[in-house]
């Protein structure tokens, strides 16, 4: 499937801090739950990500991510998803998260 520019530029994508992370056992596979902060303009948002296999709740607080911020919120158990935390498959399948390679302002935009 093709899409235009224009259609890119309907998803935003922001970059964020992880401010807080925690194991979500009620989630169907192994997942945390995330506090992603986007600076002032965003603010803080919640979501939830299946990424045990490549990192600890340790190792995730502090990192900057990529997110979808413009879509709607969705129910996933018993957390509101308010963003898409972005990651790409290993060869294996866990996904490993997409960020920054140099730190950047919360809340700048993918283009």
């Amino acid at each position: 499937m093709t899409i235009t520019y224009a259609d890119f530029e309907t998803v935003d994508i922001r970059v964020g801090r992880i401010t807080r992370a925690e194991p979500f056992p009620e989630a169907r596979k192994p997942a945390y739950k995330l506090w992603v902060d986007f600076g002032p303009e965003i603010g803080e948002k919640r979501s939830s990500a299946q990424i045990t296999k490549h990192y600890s709740v340790d190792q995730l607080v502090g990192r900057q991510v990529l997110a979808v911020v413009n879509f709607p919120p969705r129910q996933i158990g018993p957390v509101m998803s308010e963003v898409l935390v972005l990651g790409l498959p290993d060869e294996e399948g866990a996904v490993v998260l997409i960020g920054p390679g140099h730190e950047v302002p919360l809340g700048g935009k993918l283009f």
